[in-house]
Order: C-alpha cells, then sequence, then structure tokens
C-alpha cells in the first residue's frame, strides 16, 4: 500500500512504467503478457480483434499494434461504428464521388482510403449495421471497394484492427452479426480484463492520471485501499475521471476518504472485515494485508468449525446455471468446500478455481436460504445486490459461451 503521499514519479516510471506511452500497469500486470502478445501479432499483417468492456483500453492496444508494425509511418485512422448513423457509415468509409446524392458537391475520400498503408480501427465493430456487414466482408475479401455513387473499384491497402464490448459470438447466434464476418474478424483476437480483475494497475495509473493533472497533493492510504475495494464498472475510464473530479473538487491539501464520491464510501461501509468486500477478497489474490488479519476465507453465511474443515474435500466441476436468468442450481447435496487447507498441503494449487468453487458454493448457499431472493442473497453475502447480479450474469455467460 502507498505511505500518505503518493511515490516519486521518477521511481515509479522505471518499476512501473513501460516504454510505450499510454500504457500503464503494475508488477504482475496481464497487460504486460497481453502487451508482449500485441507485439508479435503486428509484426504481421493479420486482422487483429480487441474485445473487453468499455473503458479497458482497447484503442490503446489498437495503436499499439500499429505503432510496433511496420506501418507505424503511415496514418492510423479510428473509425467509431456505434457513433455514426446508419445512413451515413457507408459514405463515411468508402467516401463518395460528386453527384452520388443532393448536396455532395464534390468528391470526398472515406476512411479507407485516409488508412491508405496503415491501419484501419473499426471501433464498436458491434454496431455495424447489416447492411454494412456485407460490404465490409467483399472489402476484406476483395480488398477493393466503390465509392458511393461511382462504378469504379479501388484497391485498398490497409490492417485492419477491430474492437467491441460486445460477445460478437453471441451476436451471431441472435443473427445481429454475420457469420462469415465473424470469423472474418476472429484471426487474432485479444481480451482486455476489466481494471477489477487487475487491481494491482490502479495504484501507477491513478498516479499517472493525478500527474497527468499537475497534481502534487499526497493521498491517504486508506483512499487508495479504498480505490484498490471498488469494483470499477468504467474501468480506467471511470478511474481517469475520478481523478479529474478529484483534482478539480478536492480542496484539502490531502485527499481523504470524505473528498471520494458517495458510491466509494457506501462501499466501504456496507463491506464486511474493516471495509474489504468478500468479492475483493475473492479476486485480490496479492492483498497480503488482507490475508494477514484472517485465519481464513470470512463467513458470510453458516461455516463449520475450522477443525471440521480440514478433511473436508473441495468439489470440483463446473456449476449449473439457467443461461436465461444465471440462477443458481439447488444445493441440496453439495459439499461444502475446504476454506482452510491442511498445513501440510502440497503445492502448487489451482488457487484461482479454489476460489471460484468456495464462492459458488456461498452464492448458491445464499440463494437457497433467502428463496431465491437476490436482495437478500446480497445481504448473505456482505455484497451489494447489483454486484450479485453481475456474478451470476458473468456465470450464466461463462456456462452459454461456445
Amino acid at each position: 500500500m502507498l505511505n500518505t503521499a503518493l511515490p516519486n514519479e521518477s521511481s515509479v516510471v522505471s518499476d512501473l512504467f513501460p516504454a510505450d506511452p499510454g500504457l500503464i500497469y503494475g508488477p504482475g500486470s496481464p497487460i504486460a503478457a497481453i502487451r508482449a502478445t500485441c507485439t508479435r501479432i503486428a509484426a504481421s499483417n493479420a486482422t487483429v480483434l480487441l474485445t473487453g468492456e468499455t473503458g479497458t483500453g482497447k484503442e490503446v492496444f489498437a495503436r499499439l499494434v500499429h505503432a510496433q508494425s511496420s506501418r507505424a509511418d503511415r496514418p492510423f485512422v479510428p473509425v467509431n461504428c456505434g457513433a455514426i448513423p446508419e445512413t451515413l457509415i457507408e459514405s463515411e468509409l468508402f467516401g463518395y464521388v460528386r453527384g452520388a446524392f443532393t448536396g455532395a458537391g464534390a468528391s470526398r475520400r472515406g476512411r479507407v482510403a485516409m488508412a491508405e498503408g496503415g491501419t484501419l480501427f473499426l471501433d464498436e465493430i458491434g454496431e455495424l449495421p447489416l447492411s454494412m456487414q456485407v460490404k465490409l466482408l467483399r472489402l476484406l475479401q476483395e480488398r477493393t471497394y466503390e465509392p458511393v455513387g461511382s462504378s469504379t473499384s479501388i484497391t485498398a491497402n490497409f490492417r485492419l484492427v477491430i474492437a467491441t464490448n460486445r460477445d460478437l459470438a453471441q451476436q451471431v447466434r441472435l443473427g445481429r452479426f454475420r457469420r462469415d464476418l465473424y470469423y472474418r474478424l476472429h484471426v487474432c483476437p485479444v481480451h482486455l480484463p476489466p481494471l477489477r480483475e487487475r487491481r494491482c494497475d490502479i495504484v501507477p495509473l491513478f498516479h499517472h492520471f493525478w500527474k497527468r493533472h499537475g497534481e502534487q497533493r499526497g493521498v491517504t492510504s486508506a483512499v487508495m485501499r479504498q480505490l484498490e475495494r471498488y469494483n470499477w464498472p468504467g474501468n480506467v475510464r471511470e478511474l481517469e475521471n475520478l481523478v479529474e473530479r478529484l483534482s478539480v473538487c478536492a480542496q484539502g491539501r490531502m485527499i481523504e476518504m470524505a473528498d471520494l464520491p458517495a458510491a466509494f464510501v457506501e462501499v466501504h461501509e456496507d463491506s464486511r472485515l474493516g471495509g474489504t468486500q468478500v468479492e475483493s477478497v475473492l479476486a485480490d489474490e496479492g492483498s497480503q494485508e488482507i490475508w494477514a488479519d484472517l485465519d481464513c476465507v470470512p463467513d458470510p453465511v453458516s461455516v463449520p468449525e475450522r477443525s471440521e474443515l480440514l478433511d473436508t474435500p473441495v468439489r470440483r466441476g463446473p456449476v449449473a446455471l439457467a443461461p436465461e436468468t444465471g440462477e443458481v442450481a439447488s444445493t441440496h447435496g453439495a459439499e461444502a468446500p475446504a476454506i482452510c487447507p491442511q498445513a501440510n498441503l502440497s503445492l502448487p494449487v489451482d488457487l484461482p478455481n479454489l476460489l471460484r468453487t468456495l464462492e459458488d458454493f456461498y452464492i448458491r448457499t445464499a440463494l437457497e436460504q433467502s428463496g431465491g431472493n437476490k436482495k437478500e442473497a446480497a445481504r448473505l453475502l456482505g455484497l451489494g445486490r447489483t454486484t450479485l447480479v453481475e456474478k451470476l450474469r458473468r456465470r450464466a455467460a461463462d456456462v452459454s459461451a461456445p
């Protein structure tokens, strides 16, 4: 954890920041492996599909792929497919010739032409209408296109990087995305994890944004611990916005807990074990301060005595979930997983699977005891209702994934 003042910038840069501008991560972060993967992919001309929640930095990695490629000295052209009206998307991508439609007094180059020799980045590709998906597929297959109002084919030379926060495989099953286009795009997929799954990046990211605002004020350790516990539904973008808010609105010489927005304070007040959510305990495997205060994992519902748990086997295997609702199956006949391992347990162990098994068991038990009432189940688990619903949604997605 941090001291009351943030560390010296030069030491943070040398220890935590990679050489690539815009890529900030801490020790042990999964971003390091993703960066290495993108660097390998960049050496080719293969299409890159970046997936992840909104705010995880997909455009940052798109620019990294471009910067590390042989096309780095050529244009990088971003296009937000969700921000362009359906009636304009074709002319925006392919351009148009004079007289193609009312008001087209002069020809105009499209984004594909602007990206000639460089990289075309199509963000939010899942928002592309079906009518344009056909034309994008032809562009990728033939590497030619026709501007609106023209009958002349133009050869295109670009590297394609696409990004989406949607599950494209699910969109294909729902008939909202073309299957042939999906397989054409699914060449080099790269998934960017949400910020809550890489909590070691929160401190260096905060420091980076804080210094970028010219701030010299210190931040208390309590504030930084609270930021590490928070779930960050808006990911890095939400963190960046919080830093700007604190820089503008906080008046003291030190950033205190009272300066945080209400959503962050509510997490602190509603959580258990001195302000640590059960979700954070399970997700933050590297938090030594949390585990140092615990003899074993917290007891959100009824847990047997520790002596009874030492010989209890861990039940493995997938959890039965309803794909539509995410409801957890009944726990009748299910064995409680061992919470505290035996002292002579041999290593290595599958810790992520062990924690997931433990969490699944308690969620099932809480839902059973509450008769399926998610609000009451969340109270039994020491979680907010939205947090529990999100956990159930993710489990349902895992089960329904191809």
